[in-house]
């Protein structure tokens, strides 16, 4: 299962501290086929970054999440993870695969 997850963190001092142990964490999850994707997300009024897992569940990606310096630290203040089947695009070799019953029939034959 593919979940995306977005994370907002406050600026400052304490981000800055521990922005590098939280990105080679994150590169350790990366190394071990966890963690598909990850980056800053761009314009955001508090700092956020979005990742991408791969899991079985969606209690493996809190725990990742809750490993995270960042989350030792507090410096989470808003979490959201949603499953996502990628069905179209580059990482559509990590989704499901199972088209909707609408679009098997357009693409029959």
């Amino acid at each position: 299962m593919i979940f995306v997850v977005r994370m907002e963190h406050p600026d400052g001092e304490e981000w800055g501290q521990y922005v590098a142990e939280h990105v080679s964490y994150l590169r350790g999850l990366i190394t071990r086929g966890h963690l598909l994707a990850s980056g800053p997300v761009k314009g955001s009024v508090l700092r956020a970054g979005l990742l991408i897992f791969r899991a079985e569940s969606e209690q493996q990606v809190r725990q990742w999440i809750e490993d995270d310096p960042f989350s030792r630290e507090n410096l989470i203040v808003t979490l959201d993870i949603c499953q996502w089947d990628p069905l179209f695009g580059c990482l559509s070799e990590v989704s499901s695969g199972v088209l909707p019953p609408v679009l098997q029939d357009q693409t029959a034959g």
